[in-house]
């Protein structure tokens, strides 16, 4: 009793707050006394788990947003779900457009390499040096033609005339193509120019087998969304005159063959892409069970 009533002697000299019997104790000087009021904002400074014990004990329930908040949290990003009939809708209507550019686009794969790049044609130095020879060619048979002439009229003696007559008959039948076969392989400026007439012909010949009644390039267009590159601005007039149905006569140049060979190389990649996304969706219907979806296409009549 003795050490109790020394200890209660010195906390009262210490200032400590003293315990009265009926009453809370006294705060502690220099510290403001925390106000917790009852009721939804204890309920909400809490955590959900404490606040759901502390309204289970109450007789209180939740109120229905923060019911919504603790059951539903917000999806990442706002994106919405699709339900379950959405998705065989959407994928069966991608199918189908896959489907239908499969079919307008597949005469791509009748593509002939060889007959539009042109590897046969004459190059430009080619075509000079055979100009150059008729010129001269043309020359020796006029000069010796000149020749002759003279003599007949008395201005150069008669030898000299016979010697001009005998060269330019000599020198024009050099010109004849199966005599200069016998010394000459070089083809003749002539040859070079029909040989690019006939590639020129066989290409657009082949061009319009390709383009056929609806016009392959501009259907090739559309498959934009597996190859970026049929998007350029250098393909936009090739793309026009398909879509008229006017293109193979306006194909009168090289330069023109050979873009639209570009443009239809640019299609085999797009097509090749769209075979494997045609095939990867209809692996994937099959995978989900969407037996609409992975319908195998009809047979063409």
């Amino acid at each position: 009793m003795a050490e109790t009533t020394g200890r209660e002697q010195a906390e009262v000299a210490e200032g400590a707050p003293k315990l009265h019997p009926g009453r809370p104790a006294d705060p502690v000087a220099g510290t403001e006394p925390t106000l917790v009021k009852p009721g939804a904002d204890t309920l909400s400074a809490m955590s959900p788990g404490a606040s759901e014990a502390v309204a289970a004990e109450s007789g209180t329930q939740p109120s229905g947003s923060q019911q919504s908040a603790q059951q539903d949290p917000p999806s990442e990003g706002g994106e919405v779900e699709l339900g379950p009939s959405t998705r065989p809708q959407q994928a069966g209507q991608r199918q189908k457009k896959l489907r239908l550019l499969l079919r307008q686009c597949d005469r791509v794969l009748l593509l002939d390499f060889n007959l539009l790049a042109m590897p046969d044609w004459p190059d430009n130095y080619t075509v000079a040096a055979a100009r150059r020879r008729r010129d001269i060619w043309l020359f020796c048979v006029v000069l010796a033609g000149l020749v002759f002439l003279s003599g007949l009229t008395g201005l150069v003696p008669a030898w000299l005339a016979g010697s001009g007559f005998g060269a330019f008959v000599i020198i024009l039948l050099s010109g004849v193509p199966f005599i200069r076969r016998l010394y000459s392989s070089l083809p003749s400026y002539w040859e070079l120019v029909l040989l690019r007439q006939r590639l020129v012909r066989d290409a657009r010949r082949h061009i319009a087998h390709l383009e056929g009644h609806a016009g392959l390039l501009w259907q090739c267009a559309q498959m934009v969304e597996f190859n970026p590159a049929l998007r350029a601005l250098r393909f936009r007039r090739l793309i026009d005159l398909s879509e008229k149905r006017w293109l193979p006569r306006h194909l009168t140049r090289r330069e023109h063959i050979r873009l639209y060979l570009i443009y239809m190389l640019e299609s085999e990649k797009a097509y090749n892409r769209l075979q494997k996304a045609f095939f990867e969706g209809n692996q994937q219907a099959i995978d989900e069970g969407w037996e609409t979806v992975a319908a195998e296409p009809e047979p063409r009549p």
